[in-house]
Order: C-alpha cells, then sequence, then structure tokens
C-alpha cells in the first residue's frame, strides 16, 4: 500500500495565508489539521479541514452588519448603536490620552467619571449617580455594599431569568444576600412584604420584568407602596428598572410617548415615587453604550463606591467618554437624534418609500407588508412599533444563510415561512449595500 502524503504546514500555511488571520494563527490551524488528517480524523483532507476551519475563524472575527430585523435593540448585534458624538468622544479617549482621573484645575488626582455622574444626576433628579460596567453588575455591587449576610425580600413574579444564563436568584447568592421570596407567581400585595420585615432585612428589592408580563389575574405592589413599608422599617428601597427608560413623558420625542411605551417605568418617575436607588442599562433604551447606572440617594450611592467590588466593576475611559455623549443629549434634549431614537420614530412613508427603491435597485421580486419592529434586548416584551417590511419571494432559508455569508453579512429575520426584511433598523446609507445583497441572495 502506498503511503499517504501530507503537505508540510510552511507550505499549506503559505498558501492558505491572505492578511485577514494573523499567519501564526494560520500556521496553528494548519498544524492542527495536518495532525488530525495523520490520525485519521474525520476523513478529510487536511487542506479542506484548514480551509473551513480558517472560514469559521474569519466569520467569527468582530465585524460589522447590517441589521435588518426590525429589532432595534439586537442583543447579538450589540443592542443600541453609539450616536457618532458617542463613537467620536470614545475614539480620541481610547487612541491617546484622556482626563480620567486627573483634575485638570488642581492637578491632582481626581475622581473617575465625576462629570458623567453629575449629568446623570441632573437628567434623572437624583441626588447622585455611579456607573458600573453593566446592570448586572449594578445590582451586584448593591445587594454586596447593602445587603451582605442579610434578608432581601423579592416577589415570586420578579426572579427573572434573562438571556446569558443569568438568574436573580443566583445572582442574589452569588452577592452574599439572603433571597426571601414573597408573594405568589402572579399576585403579590404589600402586606407579603410586611410579613416578611424582620431584624435581618436589609432592604427591599423591586425588579422590573423587563423581557416578560404577567397579564390576567395579576396584581403587584407599587413604588409608593414599598416605599412607605421600606422607609418605615428604616431601610432602603432599590429598584431594578432595567431597560434605562429615562422619563415616561419621552419630551425628546415629536408628539405624545408612542403607546408601545405605556408598560415601562421612567426612572425620573421611580425616583419621584420613593425608590432610594434606581438602577438601568445604558445599552438599552438610554441609546448609549453597554453600562450599569445606579441612580438616587447620595448617602447609599457613597456606599457603593467605596465598596471594594466598585473597583472591579468599573468602565474604562472610552465608555465613559462614550456615555458622557449620550447624558449630554439628554441634558441639551437631543435624545432624539440617539440612533435608538431615531429608529422608532422613522415615519412609516419614508420606510415604503425606502422600501421600494431597494426593490427597484435590487431588482428582486418582494412584497411591501404591514410588520412591527420590536424594541428588543428584553425592553418593552410584547410591543411593537407598527411599520412597513419587505417579504421577499424565493426560499427564506436559503436567501437568509447567503444574506449571513455576504460582506458585509445582512441579518434579515424569518416568518412563518417567508423572509422579512425591516428597514427601519437599517441606516439609510446602507439601503444600496441591502438592495445588491438582496439581490444576490434571490439568485
Amino acid at each position: 500500500m502506498q503511503k499517504r502524503r501530507f503537505p508540510s504546514v510552511d507550505r499549506l500555511a503559505g498558501s492558505l495565508y491572505d492578511g485577514c488571520l494573523p499567519r501564526s494563527l494560520v500556521v496553528q490551524v494548519t498544524r492542527d489539521a495536518i495532525g488530525g488528517a495523520r490520525r485519521g480524523e474525520g476523513g478529510v483532507r487536511a487542506e479542506d479541514e484548514a480551509m473551513r476551519v480558517l472560514e469559521e475563524l474569519k466569520r467569527s472575527r468582530p465585524l460589522r452588519v447590517i441589521n435588518a430585523t426590525g429589532v432595534l435593540l439586537h442583543t447579538n448585534l450589540g443592542r443600541a448603536p453609539w450616536h457618532h458624538d458617542s463613537a467620536r468622544l470614545a475614539m480620541e479617549a481610547a487612541v491617546g490620552y484622556g482626563n480620567t482621573e486627573l483634575d485638570l484645575t488642581s492637578g491632582d488626582r481626581g475622581g473617575r467619571a465625576g462629570y458623567l455622574h453629575r449629568l446623570l444626576s441632573m437628567i434623572t433628579g437624583a441626588e447622585a449617580a455611579l456607573v458600573v460596567n453593566n446592570n448586572a453588575g449594578g445590582l451586584l455591587l448593591s445587594l454586596m455594599a447593602l445587603a451582605p449576610e442579610r434578608q432581601v425580600p423579592v416577589s415570586r413574579s420578579e426572579l427573572i431569568e434573562i438571556g446569558g444564563a443569568y438568574r436573580l436568584p443566583e445572582l442574589m447568592a452569588v452577592s452574599g444576600a439572603r433571597l426571601v421570596e414573597v408573594g405568589t407567581t402572579n399576585r403579590t400585595r404589600p402586606e407579603d412584604y410586611r410579613r416578611a420585615l424582620c431584624p435581618e432585612t436589609a432592604l427591599l428589592l423591586k425588579v422590573h420584568p423587563s423581557n416578560y408580563r404577567i397579564v390576567g389575574f395579576s396584581e403587584e405592589a407599587t413604588l409608593p407602596e414599598l416605599s412607605r413599608i421600606a422607609a418605615s422599617a428604616g431601610i432602603p428601597l432599590v429598584f431594578d428598572a432595567g431597560s434605562g427608560l429615562v422619563d415616561e413623558r419621552v419630551p425628546w420625542w415629536a408628539g405624545p410617548p408612542p403607546s408601545w411605551l405605556a408598560d415601562e417605568p421612567g426612572v425620573v418617575q421611580s425616583l419621584e415615587r420613593g425608590a432610594d436607588l434606581v438602577l438601568f442599562s445604558g445599552d438599552k433604551l438610554f441609546g448609549g453604550p453597554q453600562a450599569g447606572v445606579i441612580v438616587g440617594r447620595e448617602e447609599l450611592v457613597s456606599r457603593l463606591r467605596r465598596h471594594p467590588a466598585a473597583r472591579a466593576l468599573r468602565i474604562d475611559g472610552a465608555t465613559t467618554s462614550a456615555l458622557v455623549a449620550t447624558a449630554e443629549a439628554y441634558a441639551d434634549g437631543r435624545a432624539g437624534d440617539l440612533p435608538f431614537w431615531q429608529m422608532a420614530g422613522l415615519d412609516r412613508t419614508v420606510l415604503e418609500e425606502r422600501a421600494r427603491r431597494v426593490i427597484q435597485a435590487g431588482q428582486f421580486e418582494a412584497d411591501i407588508e404591514e410588520g412591527g419592529a420590536t424594541p428588543g434586548a428584553g425592553s418593552v416584551p410584547g410591543s411593537t412599533i407598527p411599520g412597513p417590511v419587505m417579504a421577499i419571494r424565493g426560499q427564506a432559508d436559503q436567501m437568509f444563510s447567503r444574506l449571513l455569508s455576504g460582506d458585509p453579512p445582512v441579518v434579515a429575520r424569518r416568518e412563518r415561512g417567508r423572509l422579512k426584511v425591516d428597514l427601519r433598523t437599517v441606516f439609510p446609507s446602507d439601503d444600496e449595500v441591502v438592495a445588491r445583497a438582496l439581490r444576490a441572495a434571490c439568485r
């Protein structure tokens, strides 16, 4: 039997290296593929296996994609797109040096993100603010600082689980706080919290169920009711608002507040209703980078700031800069310019005209139908933003895969066996790219 010959690592790696991936990674993949072929693994040629792995690695590198799903805050695609001011300030902070912890008046070391905290306090009406890496980090820090080895009552209807294996009971266990479940799955009354109070109770925690709703025969204790109970017991009320709607009045929106925000609590109103601390995400309805924002009473925020875990959870200078630009948009009344709010407020006639132009330019067959975009990222569950979508004629699964393999990839959605493209989440400057991608995918 003739002995099987294998290519050398150097020769094969040299033929596969195209400058997209580091040469050392190409060599490693090539060596592994040749080694597997020598051992008879997989039953494929070393060349084919190396090419397959390298192609997968190329597609897993951070890439710009076009979001045509109609999900405005798509967790898998990075949630809220940044405003160009946020991107510019973040880039300036990232490629050079900045006054991250320097007081430019005295020349001494200064507090981190002091200006950002001042902005957040002003736009929410809070006494103080603190920013950490994400909202889960904000809740973890709050529990570690305010309730170590002590009891925290939480309604059974608010023991949330969200994507990425985040479960509230498990996070509480890690924090050292002891969960006390009160009420039932669908009904929790103020009296349930009162009965749970004891000398070991550290605080009351209320959690807004951002990614689900309980309807029908249901009841929950309100923030004013819980505030009175907490005040009578001399303990704080902490509210995890989740999605980061700053103000229920949505003053940056043209016209009255949109109906799809009807059940979303505002940070301003949550503080007014008696919450001592309010926690929310920076990259959801707030419209900025990933961050966890904590606003509320000065004394409580100071305790969080002094806790050793605060340093481990803090954000970096570039993210701080990006969040500053976002907060300044609210402070200046320009929040409507943030990409999330711009997309949410797009006029249907504008979307219809864009869809017609894309179909005409792409020369593919499609129908313009009534559809509905969603806020996404667990925000405002069950709510839709009505508007037109393109329903592409053809094999949905095949076209979906072809769009993903494009450069840049276009992510659409499959719905009841049809491919849907929603231009609400596509920047107008990308319409021509989408047209070309759909033309290629429909061939």
